[in-house]
């Protein structure tokens, strides 16, 4: 009997053994499996941020290049001159009255065949709600309604002031959402959530409203539209999208246009200036700054609420001055002359203005008279360094907010517009970093990236609590870093690919706690398994990256043949990851990626030439043009797009003789080419192909078949 319960024992012991060892291998294998799709995930992840912050870059660098032709460039003829300033200026000023002129809706006509919604002002919760019915009927607002509630709402964003405050004393709590990005089913999911804004429901909504997404202009509608309704609980902050330059890139122009082709230019107008009088910033409570970008070791909260922020319709043109101009102002401020003999030894006298001259001043006994001498003497200063520092009459003098505030503290500081532009730069487009310190963000172009140390002084400095910031995707939709002291925000889900990422908002109470809440704006995301979105977002990002390898095939075979020294068409694979680093600058780590990219070999070695042969083949199966063409196309499409959006200054869709005849005498001088009018006719005309006066531009890209076909020679007018 002994014999047998011994027995059992043993083998229920041995049992238990084996169901104790076999829940720790299944342990271990889901561990290492759900470690395997985590790093799937972070590489994906990596490889989406990677391509978006150097598209970013390659915006700004083309901006500064049109600047540095815009500069030093000398126009022939005052004529010539205007017209580049307008065609490269799209955001030029107005008159009050111009651009009330100029965007008039009380001209339009609303047909009686119209059947969306219908605006009448002073607006009502009704008109809200009826605006949010259409458009998820798709349909659309006119265009009268759309100018006369952007006439509304510029009218009232300047009588705000840069920093908006909001309290929840007044309200049950304030809502913060980041960036939407023109995804239109994310903000009604928002509201079916948390519910519409109301006296007791406060929103901030922290920029980023527009581009990537095809329901920008839903989006300003409905926010501006609730902004007028409700002035006290609705706040908006400016991103760095709210900014006509990079629309030019990023989708919103192109889709406003398409959308109203008969009043997109008048729509475009207005909304470019409605941007620039966005807050920049909104305090909640005194103690929570809620800004887009973020901050940096110069940040200045005194000099961001007294600057006049309308003057940065692009905060990408805030840049500096050309420096033979700045010297001559230096000059000029100095009181040293400008009078310099030209080659035949005669006197040229400068343009600039002479400063004047202030008269004597009366004896202050006499209050009246001395009171309206420092007026008079006032103005003539302030007249004569608007005149030389170009700073254009054509906008009226308005008592704006902003105004108000500089103008009751005339013994303040005086600021550069250098100083001023590098505070707007850097809470637009700042990203924060682990590290301590503050240095320039070269990811994504502008702003800078800054520490928890730098978080910490500014909290410490203004008696905030912490910083809510958008500008960054982020795959729950929200993120802290700096301690919990910084809070990313982001709001547009399935950003780069259905399952990519969730949206978020945030909501405050009194206690200034943040609580969460999270969400998918897209039906089939809800359906994917975990590993299924995974591989879908995988799939996506690394057939952007395979694209993005194409169009550098000739600079990838000029960096493996420098590990190839002799000619044997192989490389080894760390030497491929070396290479392709040292060529796309994505900063990406290429080793973990080589799997993906390329297949494994017996040897360790990559045939270079055949494995570029196959992400042609794979490129050309999408796309039926010649490689060489296609590999120069996909490289330079983005940017040939924003090009071609800034010399078609009208945004027709459509390159005038003029806009192109004028646009390639800045080139020819960049590139120090000779070439006469009559050349650039020729020119022009040959780009012409279907003879209509007219370039599309499907005709400017298809220029660039010219150099291709070019032996090393050098033509005249190749659109290199």
């Amino acid at each position: 009997i002994n014999i047998y319960t011994n027995t059992d024992h043993f083998l229920k012991f041995d049992q238990k053994c084996r169901t104790f060892k076999a829940a720790v291998l299944i342990q271990r294998w889901y561990r290492r499996y759900v470690a395997r799709l985590e790093m799937r995930r972070r590489c994906t992840w990596t490889i989406f941020q990677s391509i978006e912050y150097a598209c970013e870059q390659d915006q700004i660098k083309l901006h500064n290049f049109f600047s540095y032709l815009m500069d030093n460039f000398t126009p022939s003829s005052s004529k010539e001159r205007d017209f580049i300033s307008r065609m490269f200026i799209s955001g030029e000023s107005f008159k009050e009255a111009e651009l009330e002129k100029y965007c008039d809706y009380e001209s339009l006509e609303v047909p009686d065949s119209y059947t969306g919604p219908r605006l009448s002002f002073p607006l009502l919760p009704d008109h809200a709600t009826a605006l949010l019915e259409a458009f998820k009927q798709k349909q659309q607002l006119h265009a009268r309604y759309v100018l006369n509630l952007l006439h509304e709402t510029r009218k009232h964003l300047k009588q705000l002031p840069n920093i908006s405050h909001v309290s929840t004393c007044y309200s049950e709590e304030v809502t913060v959402c980041g960036d939407l990005h023109g995804q239109l089913d994310d903000l009604f999911l928002i509201f079916y959530k948390n519910g519409l804004p109301s006296p007791s429901k406060s929103y901030v909504f922290n920029g980023d409203f527009v581009d990537r997404g095809k329901q920008s202009l839903e989006i300003l509608i409905i926010l501006f539209t609730f902004l007028l309704i409700y002035p006290k609980e609705v706040h908006l902050n400016r991103g760095n999208h709210e900014d006509h330059m990079v629309n030019l890139r990023y989708g919103f122009l192109v889709g406003l246009m398409t959308m109203s082709r008969l009043h997109g230019k008048k729509i475009l107008k207005m909304i470019q200036n409605v941007f620039c009088w966005l807050p920049l910033a909104t305090l909640i409570d005194q103690k929570v700054l809620v800004i887009h970008g973020g901050v940096s070791d110069t940040t200045d909260l005194d000099m961001l609420e007294k600057i006049q922020r309308n003057k940065f319709i692009s905060v990408l043109r805030g840049k500096k001055r050309k420096e033979s101009n700045r010297n001559v102002e230096i000059k000029e401020i100095n009181g040293e002359s400008q009078a310099e003999p030209d080659s035949a030894g005669n006197e040229i006298t400068s343009s600039l203005p002479s400063q004047p001259r202030p008269t004597q001043a009366p004896s202050m006994t006499n209050r009246v008279e001395f009171s309206r001498w420092v007026r008079q003497t006032v103005q003539e200063q302030i007249e004569w360094c608007r005149k030389l520092v170009d700073i254009s009459d054509s906008e009226e003098e308005e008592l704006t907010c902003s105004s108000l505030v500089s103008l009751t503290d005339l013994d303040g500081p005086c600021w550069t517009r250098q100083e001023e532009w590098k505070q707007v730069s850097d809470i637009l487009w700042s990203d924060p970093m682990p590290q301590e310190g503050c240095r320039e963000n070269t990811v994504r172009g502008g702003g800078c990236y800054f520490g928890p140390d730098v978080t910490g002084k500014i909290l410490e400095k203004y008696n905030l609590q912490f910083l809510i910031r958008s500008h960054e995707c982020k795959q729950e939709g929200y993120e802290f870093c700096h301690n919990r002291k910084v809070l990313t925000i982001f709001s547009a889900s399935n950003y780069y690919e259905i399952g990519s990422n969730r949206g978020a908002y945030v909501k405050l109470g009194p206690d200034l706690v943040p609580h969460f809440v999270q969400y998918q704006a897209n039906k089939t995301a809800h359906t994917l398994t975990m590993t299924q979105r995974i591989s879908r977002v995988e799939e996506s990002a690394f057939r952007a990256l395979r694209e993005k390898l194409f169009a550098h095939t000739s600079a990838l075979i000029s960096a493996f043949k420098l590990y190839d020294k002799d000619n044997t068409g192989k490389i080894t694979l760390s030497n491929w990851a070396t290479a392709v680093e040292s060529v796309l600058h994505l900063g990406l780590p290429w080793r973990m990626l080589r799997p993906q990219l390329v297949r494994s070999t017996a040897d360790g070695m990559l045939e270079y030439k055949s494995w570029l042969d196959d992400l042609a083949m794979e490129q050309r199966s999408q796309e039926h043009i010649q490689s060489s063409l296609l590999e120069v196309i996909y490289r330079n499409r983005s940017n040939l797009e924003t090009i071609f959006r800034i010399i078609d200054r009208d945004h027709s869709g459509l390159i005038s003789f003029e806009e192109f005849h004028q646009t390639w005498k800045l080139f020819s001088s960049h590139m120090n080419i000779e070439l006469t009018d009559d050349g650039i006719n020729d020119l022009v005309r040959s780009i012409d192909f279907n003879k209509d006066g007219n370039i599309d531009f499907n005709e400017f890209l298809e220029a660039f078949r010219l150099p291709e076909g070019l032996t090393g020679r050098q033509v005249p007018g190749a659109l290199h």
